[in-house]
């Protein structure tokens, strides 16, 4: 049997593909990545020799090419990472974002009911429920309220994933994770972005005055939380993954710029991004009690460790900073 891991050359997906293969002993796991500007097969360098990883480039918006993967192998288990993901990038142009975020989720749910997957997992964002309002946390039954077209996409596969349980019974289940980082991130967000800046000597643009807070949850711990809903999950629910490491924009640049002073770093405040939300809070005791997962990353000892890897891998992401959309005042 075999778990098919769509986006899996992507930041998430990647380590979620390290966690599989280092913790279970004779699943296949399937990567099916298109390779887009994000996705880069040297996060998996290590995994090409092991005979359980199949790598198979592919547009998840491809029926055909989605069948082909599901009549080569016996898929068990569909976790589906890919998605285009970048606010900002979303703002410029919301069409790829609709075809792989939407039609690409579609084309998936129906090969994974005709082939009779026994779960399909599909990875989302806390960014659905839109802006928190202070003293509030959303919990899994909250009113969707995305603001940019990146979140407005992902809810619309969220619903089409919950209408697939409701209408023919497919076993599904979705996460719902707060702000990930970790290594292999690709370099144009926040916390990859100000630290490649500032190794290369340039400024670090912060929007309007970094007042947004975000929660910063490590990937290892994420990639545990989605483990543990793919095995354990109930069909039909979602699960909120939450850090609890609440930080200011501008608190997580000046975290930055503090460990690599010796770059001397500047910041460089530029305008606002459109619709940039204040603050995301979600409540994730779904998880935590019906799951028994609790995230072990502390934020400080994490982002630490994370700085410490774009500084030893330079070599890792200096091909890719051309491929980065680079934040502008205009």
């Amino acid at each position: 049997m075999a778990v098919l891991v769509t986006g899996g050359a992507g930041f998430i997906g990647a380590n979620f593909i390290h966690r599989l293969l280092d913790q279970t002993h004779s699943e296949q796991v399937i990567n099916f990545d298109l390779l887009t500007y994000a996705g880069n097969l040297s996060n998996l360098a290590d995994m090409h020799a092991d005979p359980r990883y199949h790598f198979i480039q592919g547009d998840i918006a491809d029926a055909a090419a989605v069948e082909r993967v599901f009549n080569d192998f016996q898929i068990d288990k569909v976790v589906n990472f890919a998605a285009e993901s970048h606010v900002d990038r979303s703002i410029m142009d919301p069409t790829p974002f609709a075809r792989t975020n939407v039609v690409g989720v579609s084309v998936l749910l129906n090969a994974a009911r005709q082939h009779h997957v026994s779960r399909f997992v599909q990875v989302s964002t806390d960014e659905v429920y839109g802006p928190t309002p202070d003293g509030q946390a959303f919990d899994e039954r909250a009113t969707l309220n995305p603001t940019s077209p990146y979140a407005a996409t992902k809810a619309a596969a969220d619903l089409l994933v919950l209408a697939d349980y409701k209408t023919y019974g497919t076993d599904v289940c979705i996460t719902r994770s707060a702000n990930n980082y970790g290594p292999f991130q690709f370099p144009e967000k926040l916390i990859p972005l100000m630290a490649t800046h500032t190794l290369r000597g340039k400024p670090l643009p912060v929007y309007g005055q970094g007042s947004e807070i975000r929660d910063w949850l490590h990937v290892g711990d994420n990639c545990a939380a989605i483990q543990a809903v793919m095995e354990h999950g109930t069909a039909g629910q979602i699960y909120n993954i939450a850090g609890h490491q609440y930080h200011s924009n501008l608190n997580i640049v000046k975290r930055i710029a503090a460990q690599l002073a010796a770059y001397q770093p500047r910041i460089e405040f530029i305008s606002d991004r459109p619709g940039n939300d204040r603050q995301y809070v979600i409540n994730d005791q779904k998880v935590r009690h019906d799951l028994g997962w609790r995230p072990e990353m502390m934020f400080e000892t994490g982002i630490g460790d994370t700085i410490d890897w774009y500084v030893v891998n330079q070599s890792w992401w200096q091909p890719l900073v051309s491929k980065v959309k680079n934040r502008s005042s205009k």
